[in-house]
């Protein structure tokens, strides 16, 4: 039979096994990254020379020490530097003590202990660099934790890929939140950027500094798709905006060509990487429109499965040509700005991303919803700009117009038939509208009054067939802003069998 120990001895052994655990809690216990040296160094070198606050001031914040009270003296320097006073150990005291927060920063002896840690004022930069970077870290930690505590969470309407997206976004906003590389760059700078572009546009056959829409006579007037531009292309519906769009996206992603450099970095020579947004059709409609245009096969024969076999092995042939171009479709339903962003930078970063299309502006959601829906259209075409600047690509969004272009007798679209403009003429850097006169000879086909002889009527409805067969192949792009160039109207070349849009030839009269 075994015997027990005695109470004491198991009490004893008790506690000693709590105390070995709490010494094994505080040896694997890990502070937060952070050097309050640093921080109170970089104070020091404030104290000293004010001018050292210049070399930090662009991106570095109060929230970003690790040491609070180091964070409040560094806000209240701030103050007093921007407002052109001196901060030092001095006006500092005064300073708080006017604001009864004297003692909560350590009175006078921490702010002598803070002058007197100066190393080099020459050094500030790197100090506030260190700083930043630790700052970073600290937000790295506490997001991975939100992300691991999120995933566990009972909550099924909490999707995983919302999480992922979310995260992506909470990233990305953390590294450009207050990038140490930012703020002014001298001119000569920007003069040889400028440059470059010229000389890209100098060397490519079309002579264009942006993408190529692929369109003679639109590129002409345009100069291409430019970088960091936001680009509206609005039309009352049935005019053709999906087809312009695709047929753009096609010629922009079938001149894509790239070299590498010895370091193995792409440097695009021609064309786009192509991300296509369609929140009104899906990817495989998408796809078969592009398909009817470059098989030249009407899209309502390939839906009624009435090809014949001819036509059949066109598409076929045609289908393994376009598999091969870098056109990405993302068709998710009302898509909000910060999903789309994150998508965006994902496809930019894993193919190179040359060209974005949204199909079309007033599908997508606003992150914050209101009544007002003319004050979230201006949310969305706001975030597209920014998006079209942090990535440097052109953003082409479609865009609905108002039905006051249907009560003029000019039916040509002007600037205010914007449907909830909003901002849309005031982000936009290029606003460009189709018009096609046919359409509209269409709907206006005469029919025979009830006093009107044979031969009136005849009279009337030759002039109508003559109009239209004029209009019935000729579609309008005019431009009624551009930032960087002319307004005017160009003519194009229209195939509504296969929804695609071609440079018109003006030489010949048959279409």
């Amino acid at each position: 039979m075994s015997k027990s120990l005695p109470s004491s001895q198991q009490n004893t052994s008790g506690d000693d096994l709590i105390i070995s655990q709490e010494k094994e809690h505080i040896l694997n216990f890990r502070s937060p990254p952070h050097n309050f040296e640093a921080e109170k160094a970089l104070l020091g070198a404030i104290f000293a020379n004010n001018n050292a606050y210049d070399r930090v001031s662009s991106y570095l914040r109060s929230e970003h020490f690790a040491d609070g009270v180091n964070g409040k003296i560094f806000e209240a320097a701030s103050n007093l530097i921007e407002r052109g006073q001196i901060a030092d150990p001095i006006t500092l005291h005064n300073f708080f003590e006017n604001d009864g927060l004297i003692a909560e920063i350590g009175g006078t002896q921490y702010l002598a202990e803070i002058a007197n840690s100066l190393i080099n004022v020459i050094n500030a930069a790197e100090y506030g660099r260190s700083i930043y970077d630790l700052y970073l870290k600290r937000q790295l930690i506490e997001l991975g934790e939100n992300i691991v505590n999120r995933a566990y969470s009972a909550d099924i309407n909490d999707q995983a890929n919302h999480q992922i997206e979310q995260t992506e976004q909470q990233l990305y906003e953390l590294a450009t939140s207050g990038e140490i590389e930012g703020g002014f760059q001298d001119f000569k700078s920007s003069v040889v950027s400028a440059i470059e572009l010229a000389e890209i546009a100098h060397k490519r056959d079309g002579n264009l500094s942006g993408v190529s829409s692929g369109l003679r006579d639109l590129d002409s007037i345009m100069g291409g798709l430019h970088p960091s531009d936001l680009i509206i292309l609005a039309a009352r519906p049935s005019m053709g905006k999906t087809a312009l769009a695709t047929n753009i996206a096609f010629n922009a992603a079938y001149d894509y060509k790239f070299e590498t450099d010895q370091r193995g970095n792409k440097k695009i020579i021609d064309g786009a990487v192509v991300g296509f947004f369609s929140l009104e059709m899906s990817a495989e409609q998408l796809a078969s429109r592009i398909l009817s245009e470059q098989a030249q096969i009407a899209s309502d024969k390939m839906r009624r499965g009435t090809l014949n076999n001819d036509e059949f092995d066109k598409l076929v042939m045609a289908s393994q040509e376009l598999h091969k171009l870098p056109i990405f479709i993302d068709d998710t339903p009302a898509l909000s700005v910060s999903a789309l962003r994150t998508r965006a930078r994902r496809l930019k970063r894993n193919e190179g991303l040359g060209l974005i299309i949204v199909d079309y502006l007033q599908l997508m959601e606003s992150s914050q919803r209101t009544d007002n829906r003319v004050q979230e259209v201006s949310e969305i075409t706001r975030g597209l700009k920014t998006l079209a600047k942090e990535l440097n690509v052109p953003v082409l969004a479609l865009s609905q117009l108002s039905r006051a272009v249907e009560q003029r007798e000019d039916k040509r679209p002007q600037l205010s038939d914007l449907r909830e403009s909003g901002t849309i003429e005031q982000d936009a850097d290029v606003v460009s509208f189709i018009f096609r006169q046919a359409y509209y000879d269409e709907k206006s086909k005469p029919t025979q009054r009830a006093e009107e002889s044979d031969d009136k009527f005849a009279s009337r409805y030759s002039e109508w067939e003559e109009r239209s067969e004029q209009n019935r192949f000729i579609a309008e792009i005019i431009i009624g802003k551009q930032r960087h160039g002319p307004t005017g109207t160009t003519k194009l070349h229209f195939n509504g069998m296969y929804t695609r849009f071609g440079d018109l030839d003006t030489q010949h009269t048959e279409p």
